[in-house]
């Protein structure tokens, strides 16, 4: 759950928690209709998308134009899967492994967790002004935000490195309510005194749970879907702006592909069943596909198997696909439950990264650990992860004409010419 509300906190521009996990139970049960109940894997907002997710924001004219944009982008995300499904079941995977090899895919991955790295920093002092040299001026309130991230962080570790059972399954929920506690303390405490500077949480959506009386809107809400504020936003729609969304959103599909193949094998071996065999490898990927596009339908995140997921089968040793539709069905269902939505939105930014360093962090380690198996005194090899990793952090996002190509499409792009180049050129 922390990291499925934690990518609409960090896209921002009104996204909604709640939408977001209603869309990860409808993408979960849609992918378990693909796989025939099969497989115990649980869909979640992904991670790899956030840039693309900004791009659509930032190209439109209008959020709700941006709102748009988000489901035409999972649109194309999700069809790179069908597509790609289609091939494997009657071609196999060899064609894309000669296309995209670990040292393609490997440093892509890791530039789109480095590329937020400065994301995660702007929340975590995200309570204060920085200077013109972009550091940040700290206040009273930057202490605060800095405390509660930093609390926030330890207790992840902590609970991840030395926790039991429950609290080893569960390190950011831990971590994240740790934070939120610290933040509560000196919210009170700056209402108590009156001071500003204080008052970390914003305790506004609880307020509008009861302003003209307890009803049934205090306890139960429809979430904000995100079609709804779409459907505003035909009128400002372009086929420029729908080339950018493309070219933002294809790329990185073909790069959550390669986290995709590596989560199913992961929870094969733990469960000890090929599940690229049964229910097979198109089945996995239409699941995951059309399960993506019905999920940001509703909460404008594309979906993506979790490493979090195989890692709950792996502690527990529950591989019930009961359990995994049962969860789903949660999720949809506390998705109403207004307290719980107004205890979402008013999370802090600060708590939001202090989680957020590390998340990150996993997604450009696990880039790297890719990296490893890669034979780097291969010149072909090296410059080939050597131009990604340098034009993605470098931020070689282009602007042709209408069309907007962000820094990670460049350099995956790039990597797979300079790949294809290099190796037929040994061949």
């Amino acid at each position: 759950m922390a990291a499925t509300i934690a990518v609409p906190a960090i896209v921002g521009n009104g996204m909604s928690a709640s939408a977001a996990l209603f869309g990860a139970g409808i993408g979960t049960l849609v992918y378990q209709l693909f796989t025939k109940f099969r497989s115990p894997v649980f869909l979640g907002s992904s991670f790899a998308f956030i840039g693309s997710m900004t791009a659509a924001f930032a190209g439109a004219t209008s959020s709700a134009l941006g709102y748009l944009g988000l489901i035409f982008g999972a649109v194309f995300a999700g069809l790179v899967y069908v597509v790609i499904a289609l091939i494997v079941k009657f071609a196999g995977v060899n064609w894309i492994n000669r296309l995209m090899p670990a040292a393609v895919i490997g440093p892509t991955v890791a530039i789109i967790g480095l590329s937020l790295s400065d994301e995660a920093i702007k929340d975590v002092f995200s309570y204060g002004p920085q200077d013109s040299q972009k550091s940040f001026i700290m206040s009273t309130n930057l202490w605060i935000s800095l405390l509660c991230a930093l609390v926030t962080l330890v207790i992840v570790i902590l609970c991840a490195t030395y926790g039991k059972k429950m609290a080893k399954l569960i390190p950011f929920i831990i971590g994240i309510l740790s934070g939120y506690a610290v933040a509560l303390i000196f919210t009170v405490i700056g209402i108590a005194a009156g001071v500003d500077a204080l008052k970390i949480i914003d305790l506004a959506p609880f307020q509008a749970l009861v302003e003209g009386g307890v009803g049934l809107k205090t306890f139960l809400s429809i979430p904000d879907f995100s079609f709804v504020k779409a459907a505003k936003g035909i009128g400002d729609f372009t086929p420029a702006y729908l080339a950018t969304i493309a070219v933002a959103y294809i790329p990185v599909a073909f790069v959550v592909y390669a986290e995709h193949i590596a989560d199913h094998k992961n929870l094969s071996t733990i469960i000890e069943a090929d599940l690229l065999e049964n229910p097979g490898l198109h089945r996995t990927l239409l699941g995951d596909g059309v399960g993506s596009i019905a999920g940001a339908f509703f909460g404008g995140c594309p979906n993506t198997t979790y490493g979090e997921s195989v890692g709950c089968v792996a502690i527990t040793r529950n591989a019930s696909v009961a359990t995994i539709t049962t969860t789903a069905i949660m999720a949809i269902l506390i998705s109403f439950i207004s307290p719980f939505v107004a205890f979402l939105d008013s999370i802090p930014g600060c708590v939001m990264g202090g989680a957020c360093i590390t998340l990150y962090g996993f997604i450009a380690v696990s880039g790297l650990k890719m990296i490893q198996k890669v034979d780097l005194e291969d010149n072909a090899n090296l410059f080939t992860v050597s131009v990604i990793l340098i034009t993605g952090i470098g931020g070689m996002a282009m602007a042709i004409g209408p069309v907007t190509i962000t820094a990670i499409a460049a350099a995956l792009i790039l990597g797979i010419v300079v790949n294809i180049l290099l190796h037929r050129k040994k061949n």
